[in-house]
Parts: C-alpha cells; sequence; structure tokens
C-alpha cells in the first residue's frame, strides 16, 4: 500500500435512537443510526407488514382464482 494516501481508520462511537451504543472502527469518530440489531423489528420479533393504501388486498383480489 501507498505511503499518505489512506485515511486514519480509528474507533468509532456508534450512536442508535433507541439509545444503544456500540463501537467499532471507521473513518469517522461518531456514528448516529435511526435503528440497530437491537430494535430492528426483524431482529426482535415484532415485525409487522404494513398494507400501504390497500396494496394487499388490491393483489389478493387481481389473482384470486375465479369461480367458474
Amino acid at each position: 500500500m501507498k505511503e499518505g494516501i489512506h485515511p486514519d481508520y480509528k474507533e468509532a462511537k456508534v450512536i442508535c435512537a433507541c439509545g444503544q451504543n456500540f463501537t467499532t472502527r471507521s473513518t469517522v469518530s461518531e456514528i448516529r443510526v435511526d435503528i440497530c440489531s437491537k430494535c430492528h423489528p426483524f431482529f426482535t420479533g415484532k415485525q409487522k407488514i404494513i398494507d400501504a393504501e390497500g396494496r394487499v388486498e388490491k393483489f389478493k383480489r387481481k389473482y384470486a382464482k375465479k369461480e367458474s
């Protein structure tokens, strides 16, 4: 690797909106995130299917088997 062209890679503190803090390594010293693995619905088991403007029902009606 060439000398002097790479940025400093140091410890960074990651702060989530839910209050969870952890450290990692990055070129910046602090990273703020909106969602982390502690509060993400997929990891907490509280995942919900959100029906935006009736799209799920519209899909079911469109592709439902019609009786003959």
